[in-house]
This record gives C-alpha cells, structure tokens and sequence, in this order.
C-alpha cells in the first residue's frame, strides 16, 4: 500500500500522521487486543497441557542423579575398561568413599540406590549396607578391601559396569526397558522371556482399544440413527436417556458391573433362571478382558453417539426419498446415500472413544483383573507404587508417539477434514 498520492504528496491522517503508520499501529493494537483475550486460554493450555508433556519427556532421559551423588567415582570410572573382566583399582574405591561420605551425610545414597536397582536388582540393599558400614572404614587401610568386606558385590563387575552405564547425565536406558530390552555389555539385548511385560501390554492396549471403538460404533450408529430420524420432541426426551450416565460417578458405574458380571451376579443368576446355562457353567465375564470391553463400552458409548447424532441430524431425509423415488431399495438407499454422509460423524467418534479409551486405567484396574488391564495400569504403578517415574515418563511418552502416529494414519486412510461434530 503506498502512503503518497500520484503527484509525490503523502497521505496522512486528520492529525497530521502518515497514514500508513497509523494504520499499521491500528493494526498492531488490533492484534494485541486479540492475543490478550486468548492469553488466560493460552497460559492455562502451557501450565495444565505443554509443561507435563515437556516434563515427562525430560524425566524419560534424566539421569543425573549417579552424577550428582558419586561425581569423583564418574570421573574415576572413565579410565577404567568394563571388558577387563576385574574390578576397579584403588584409585576408583578412593574415589567411592569420598564420594560415599558425603552422600551419607546428606543422606542422598539411599536414592541412588533406588535409581540403580531398577537396572539391577539388589544394587538398593548395597548401598544401604554400605552407607552403614562407611563411617567405620580406615582410609589408612586399602579401601578396596574394605568395601569388598562391606558386601561381595562391590567385587561383582556387574555392579560396577551399571554405574557407569548410567554415569552420564541423560540415558536411553528408561526407553530400553520400555521397549522390554537392556543395556548389557555387549550392547542392546532383550530381557529374559519371562521378564518381558511391556511390549505385551501396548499391544493388548491398542486391540483392546480398537475392539472397544468398534463395539460402540456397531451399538451408538443404530441409536443415533433413531435418535435422528424421531420428531425433536421425542429425540430430546430420549437423548436424556443417553447422558443420564454422565450425572453418575465413573466409579459407581464400574462398580455396578462389578455386581452384573460377577459369576454370582445378576446377568449369571437371570442365564441360569432361563435355563440357558446350568448352575455349574456360570460364565466367567469379571476380572478379565470380556469385563473391561462391556464396562469401558457403556462407559464411552455417549462419546459415539453425540457426535454421530450431531452429524445425522443436519443430513436431509430427501436425499434417500429422492434415491428410493430413482428405484433403489432400502439398503441400497442407505448404504449408497445415507451412510456416506454420516461418516464424518463415525470419524469423530472414533476418534474420541479411541483416544479415550487407550489412556483409561479406573475401569481396567477395577474389573480387568491380569488379562485386561492396560498399559496405563502399569504407568499409574510406576508412579504411585515403585516410584520409577523415569520408566513412567517413557511407557507414556511412547504411548504418545504411538497415539500420533494412528492419528496420522487415520488421517491417509478417512481424513481430518471428513471428521465433523455437526
């Protein structure tokens, strides 16, 4: 825009300022004004939102506290060669015990040992019994021998190539354990059969979640195809029906299917009192995966139906009586007219009970026994039971990537832009 007219003469305001000045401050305040009504929105989004993520994705790679507590033995360690096949020499066990005095006094190795013990089990113990015994060692006498005295681990090279494995400020080794493997000393390798849990969980979480969208469509898309078709004023009265759920606390509806499911339940006494099943053939529905998808299914179901019926409601009936006035039958009306239309409402929906249902970890643990719990289950153990939060922050962190990557695939197979909530 060019703030001079066609004889050289620039343009300005009734007070005497240039007009494009003035216009681009205009615009700048317009901005401003703009930002400021969506900053309250904005900074609870980065408080309540962005600043978790950021955290646990820094908590699945710190590792500073071996640094922080043992700083003399990390620089001590670097000289020395894990494939020897001995321990450390003097100089190293020197560089302990400084480092060990000072962390008994601040009473920091007992941490330490948590940490490591999640790499090897019983390095926790170690350093406790240590801790005790550090104060009466003789710095005159070869440190060495002492501490092997301590406890034989100290002469176990194990112990000693674990510290300086996690030595380093960051480590991958939360993310290893995640993906059911281990930094051994010949590199990367899988844990024993027996010890691997997590790979096994993200795999029953993502079926168990697409078992229980799928479950909800094929119950919501009838309902909401009703909920659609009724006069406004039935529909209504019926959609109350449908949220009613929502005013009952989720722990009260879970423990409520705890009851119906239960072998001596009330779905199992009305089986056996039509004689369907006998008294001894009561089937086994609680405490395993059939119970968390009819739980988390009845749970979710509202999440598919709105929008299905949010979407339906705006598609016009005269589309399948224009089909079925060009001869084609019911189902080929619909299938062929009606349900194309609806299918932005089946991508929202699929989205939101999906979502919601791969994170969900109340139901699972409540009526999903050892064959349906979820991989939340396990994040939520990490961070209220063992207090591993580094192994939490990875578990979750790949659950996140794993989230992103099926929305994008969702997005090459239906679309983002064919997903509508009316």
């Amino acid at each position: 825009m060019s703030d001079t007219t066609q004889d050289g003469q620039v343009l300005t305001t009734q007070d005497g300022r240039p007009l494009k000045a003035a216009l681009g401050r205009a615009l700048f305040r317009e901005k401003l004004r703009a930002f400021l009504l969506v900053a309250p929105l904005l900074i609870f989004i980065l408080i309540t939102f962005v600043a978790p993520i950021i955290d646990m994705l820094h908590r699945s790679v710190e590792n500073s506290i071996v640094e922080e507590t043992l700083p003399k033995t990390v620089v001590a360690l670097q000289e020395w060669d894990p494939g020897s096949g001995e321990v450390p020499d003097e100089a190293v066990f020197a560089a302990l015990y400084d480092d060990m005095v000072v962390a008994v006094d601040k009473k920091t190795h007992t941490r330490l040992g948590s940490r490591l013990n999640y790499e090897q089990s019983g390095i926790s113990s170690l350093f406790r019994k240590t801790g005790r015994r550090i104060k009466r060692m003789d710095e005159g006498e070869p440190l060495k021998d002492q501490f092997l005295a301590a406890d034989k681990k100290w002469g176990d090279v194990t112990t000693w190539q674990v510290l300086k494995q996690f030595s380093p400020a960051y480590t991958g080794g939360y993310f290893l354990n995640a993906f059911d493997a281990k930094l051994g000393p010949e590199g990367v390798e899988l844990k024993p059969a027996d010890e691997r849990i997590y790979l096994f969980l993200f795999g029953r979480t993502l079926f168990l979640s697409i078992v229980i969208t799928l479950s909800c469509l094929l119950l919501g898309y009838p309902i909401a195809f009703l909920l659609a078709a009724l006069p406004l004023r039935t529909s209504n009265l019926l959609m109350i029906l449908v949220l009613l759920p929502f005013w009952t606390s989720l722990l009260v509806r879970t423990s409520a299917w705890k009851v119906l499911l239960q072998q001596q339940g009330v779905i199992n006494d009305f089986l056996v009192w039509i004689n369907l099943i006998s008294d001894s053939g009561r089937l086994v529905m609680i405490n395993n995966q059939t119970g968390t998808i009819i739980a988390m299914t009845h749970i979710l179901l509202p999440f598919m139906i709105l929008p299905l019926y949010s979407v339906m409601k705006t598609i016009s009936p005269t589309y399948v009586r224009a089909a079925k006035s060009l001869g084609a039958n019911d189902w080929t009306a619909f299938w062929r007219v009606y349900f194309p239309q609806s299918v932005p409402g089946i991508g929202a929906g699929a989205v939101l009970v999906f979502i919601l249902s791969i994170g969900y970890y109340i139901t699972p643990e409540l009526v999903g026994g050892t064959s349906g719990i979820f991989i939340s289950n396990r994040i939520a153990y990490h961070i209220s039971s063992s207090l591993n939060w580094g192994l939490a922050a990875a578990l979750g962190t790949l659950l996140l990537v794993a989230v992103l990557v099926l929305f994008v695939v969702y997005d090459k197979i239906v679309g983002i832009d064919n997903v509508k909530l009316g």
